[in-house]
């Protein structure tokens, strides 16, 4: 992998570079939300409706990394759903290099459900070193999703505040907020305004028709000025990072 912008070293991209790059601002007073995403070239977010049709062992170090650095990782329920989300899965050298950074060991996982339509007997719940986090709704039913070990946060009433709801994460002290899609989920956050950097890799390959881009569904009042902030490269593999311009 190698740096094309803001600058070109000589030396591969390290781990340490890309903590460097993707790191989340310090002394956070607000949640801060990252989207990390993978499109193909003509802008389908998935393959035979899976990301992993567009992966790469580089845009994989990006994922690893938004993880890595992450208070809590914030997925829309369908999502969660079609790519078979479990617990985060955190090696030792990660987990300490967690610790190092003043975060939890693991991160937990965080849904976001309208309905709160979670199979409380699927991976989520039960192969996870932490409980997950179910963000949902008042009219949708939570005592199964309870009992399975979930801690349920109620943000709305018919449909999720995303402004409640990262401001309940953040009383909890998850501010770095990791956001890995889906498409429904990050299109209500632009509309709310709540991305403030967007992690997107273009994967050197034509999708054709047919598969949902990586914004779908709630239209935003206004676009959102983004500021190019680093470009990386590997295999035909494009890494974008695209940081809020203030008052843009």
């Amino acid at each position: 992998m190698q740096l094309l912008w803001p600058t070109t070293p000589a030396d591969p991209v390290s781990d340490a570079d890309l903590e460097r790059l993707y790191g989340y601002p310090e002394d956070l007073s607000r949640p801060w939300v990252q989207v990390n995403f993978v499109s193909s070239a003509d802008g389908a977010v998935a393959v035979d409706q899976l990301s992993e049709g567009l992966s790469h062992p580089a845009d994989k170090r990006i994922f690893l990394t938004g993880r890595l650095l992450s208070d809590v990782i914030l997925v829309g329920a369908g999502t969660a759903r079609a790519e078979g989300y479990r617990g985060a899965r955190i090696n030792p050298e990660r987990a300490a290099r967690r610790v190092s950074l003043g975060l939890s060991e693991v991160p937990p996982i965080a849904v976001v459900t309208r309905s709160g339509d979670l199979d409380p007997a699927g991976p989520l719940f039960t192969d996870t070193k932490v409980p997950p986090i179910v963000i949902t709704t008042e009219k949708a039913p939570r005592a199964a999703l309870e009992r399975a070990g979930a801690e349920v946060l109620v943000a709305g009433t018919d449909d999720v505040d995303l402004h409640r709801a990262l401001a309940l994460l953040a009383e909890r002290g998850l501010r770095r907020v990791d956001c890995e899609g889906g498409p429904a989920l990050f299109a209500d956050l632009i509309a709310a305004d709540l991305v403030d950097q967007l992690c997107l890799t273009v994967a050197p390959l034509l999708a054709g028709a047919g598969e949902r881009r990586i914004a779908d569904g709630r239209p935003s009042p206004r676009p959102r000025r983004m500021d190019l902030a680093s470009v990386l490269f590997e295999d035909g593999f494009t890494m974008l990072r695209y940081r809020r311009r203030e008052g843009g």
